[in-house]
Order: structure tokens, then C-alpha cells, then sequence
């Protein structure tokens, strides 16, 4: 199990990721996408969940018609660790950001 990034550490990490925030609690980061349709929406939700399936890490999201609504923790470390750091940045790659 990794360790949670700390709060510098973290917030140094989401200034370099798109649209990313930390979450009020500081345990998470979230970011919404909005697309042009539902069927765009959902076919980026399937992108990501087949990158999330490599690497064993899964995003806890919800989606409504055209927007995906994403956030990231590492819950065996309680809060964000690199590897959320790393899957916003493949999920960045994947929206074409």
C-alpha cells in the first residue's frame, strides 16, 4: 500500500493536472468533464475504465447524459497517492486535454 501524498506534495501535484481539485476533506481529487452527448460521455467512461482495470485502480464517478463527474482517492491509504496523480494525468490524455 502506498502512502498518502502529502498536502504540499498533493497540492503541487493537482497544480500540474487539468481541472483537477483537491476535495474539501483533502482525501480526494475530482474534476468534471462535459462532453457533446451522452454517447461521447460513455464512451470516454469506457476508455477510462479499461486504463483503470490495468493498473487496479478505479475511479469512483457518476455520470449524467453528457457529463462524467470523477473523483480520485486511494482508500487502502486514505487519502491521494501518486498512483491518483497518475491515473488523472492518463485520464486527462484520454478526454484529449
Amino acid at each position: 500500500m502506498a502512502a498518502p501524498l502529502a498536502p504540499d506534495e498533493r497540492d503541487a501535484a493537482v497544480a500540474g493536472l487539468i481541472g483537477w481539485a483537491v476535495s474539501a476533506d483533502g482525501k480526494a481529487i475530482a474534476r468534471t468533464f462535459k462532453f457533446g452527448d451522452f454517447v461521447e460521455a460513455f464512451g470516454f467512461m469506457a476508455k477510462v475504465a479499461l486504463a483503470a482495470e490495468k493498473i487496479d485502480h478505479h475511479p469512483d464517478w457518476s455520470n449524467s447524459y453528457n457529463r462524467v463527474e470523477i473523483s480520485l482517492t486511494s482508500h487502502d491509504a486514505g487519502g491521494v497517492t501518486r498512483r491518483d496523480i497518475d491515473l488523472a494525468g492518463t485520464i486527462d490524455r484520454l478526454a484529449g486535454a
